[in-house]
């Protein structure tokens, strides 16, 4: 174990299983120290969490589209926690058939729905973490993105557009919190085979383009992206803030 995160107690919302790459940030901030609570959105997900997280006392129910569940989660934290040092945000949802062919097919209401839970949920739980006074100072925020925000990637669609609102969203918290010493990144991972992922239509064909498009010819790794989540998450980090790191092995270059 390193003792990059020891003494720090993290928040993390988005695991959903072990392939999911926020199980690779919370790995990689459990391995450097930190102490870890998960959220999970429903019981069904607690289900799946509870699988990797043995001590249930590190699990508080939190659906991010409901800022009553938001509320009643960040005060149970605290109450069960007290103040947290990071919140990782890995969360994003849009409805399978808003993920193929042409983007003229999203409907209003899968649009709307991508933006609210994908974007602004960044938004809900910075603001209900400041009202509550959860975080410490200094404190780090940090929420996941992809390259389909930037480019037009085949099938991504309302989330990618999600993903561009949520990078915009990155950038004023990191100008509103900077005076609070919360700082507000985005981690930009490459491709990787997760339940998410796999809900975007010839998802297989997305992973070979990304793999055929890495300097090294290999996928990123879970484990290498939460590396890049726990560095952000320590004191080394402390003046990156409102900024989009690229962790997909190249891709980006092309």
């Amino acid at each position: 174990m390193g003792n990059l995160l020891s003494g720090k107690k993290i928040v993390i919302m988005g695991v959903a299983n072990k392939r999911s790459i926020a199980w690779g940030c919370a790995k990689v901030m459990t391995e450097q120290g930190a102490e870890v609570i998960y959220t999970y959105q429903n019981e069904r997900l607690k289900k799946s969490v509870s699988r990797l997280v043995k001590n249930g006392n590190h699990l508080i129910e939190c659906d991010v589209s409901s800022d009553e569940s938001i509320t009643t989660a960040f005060n149970e934290i605290k109450q069960r926690f007290g103040q947290v040092d990071g919140l990782v945000h890995a969360i994003a949802y849009a409805k399978k058939d808003e993920l193929e062919g042409s983007i003229l097919n999203s409907s209003r209401e899968g649009y709307a729905l991508a933006q609210d839970v994908s974007a602004y949920s960044l938004l809900a739980v910075a603001k209900a973490a400041t009202d509550l006074q959860l975080l410490k100072d200094p404190a780090s925020i940090v929420t996941l993105t992809y390259f389909g925000s930037e480019r037009a990637i085949p099938n991504y669609n309302v989330m990618g557009v999600a993903k561009a609102a949520l990078e915009a969203n990155v950038r004023y918290l990191a100008r509103d919190l900077g005076e609070s010493h919360v700082r507000v990144n985005a981690i930009s991972a490459g491709a990787v085979k997760t339940l998410a992922v796999t809900g975007i239509n010839d998802h297989n064909e997305l992973l070979k383009m990304s793999r055929d498009r890495t300097v090294d010819g290999q996928d990123v790794t879970i484990d290498e992206i939460g590396g890049t989540c726990a560095f952000l998450m320590s004191d080394l980090a402390t003046g990156v803030t409102g900024d989009v790191i690229y962790v997909d092995k190249g891709v980006h270059l092309i």
